[in-house]
């Protein structure tokens, strides 16, 4: 067996990194640098691939500071994740005095599975209340900055020890 550990990132290597992206203009989305580092395995589903293949042949202490096209982040906007209803059926919720439905909260539906399906509330009249369920960072470019804390090979066998 090779070197294991802090060797090249590729397909299924388990990775532990501090990572943040954030908007073009410098907002902070996310980022754990002042946290512990998370740990993953390329190709698990934890991380966008387009995050993970900018990580790809990156080793233990490097470093990187990337753009990545909304297409490879969180995609283009959808219009037709753009939906409009009657307000009818937002009586309830449009007369709430706690949390309101106005526009830019969110509201959550059931999809015929009965999973939640978030959406922010983008307009509303006296005839539809148009909610958008596009993902909130949907076509925007997002700069994506990691440091490689540790990488640990996809052949080798991790062994827990319990004492």
């Amino acid at each position: 067996m090779s070197n294991s550990v802090n060797s090249v990132i590729a397909t299924r290597s388990l990775v532990k990194l501090h990572f943040s992206l954030a908007l073009s203009a410098g907002e902070v989305i996310d980022s754990n640098f002042e946290k512990d580092p998370a740990s993953f395995r390329i190709g698990d589903g934890s991380m966008l691939p387009g995050f993970e293949s900018e990580l790809l042949g990156l080793s233990s202490g490097d470093q990187i500071e990337k753009t990545i096209a909304s297409i490879n982040a969180f995609g283009k906007v959808n219009p037709k994740n753009v939906q409009s209803f009657p307000t009818e059926k937002f009586k309830t919720l449009l007369e709430d005095d706690v949390i309101p439905a106005e526009p830019g909260c969110v509201v959550s539906f059931k999809d015929p599975a009965g999973f939640e399906l978030p959406g922010v509330v983008k307009e509303v009249s006296e005839k539809e209340v148009i909610v958008d369920f596009n993902h909130p960072l949907a076509g925007k470019d997002i700069v994506f900055k990691a440091k490689i804390v540790s990488v640990v090979s996809s052949d080798t066998d991790a062994v827990k020890v319990k004492v």
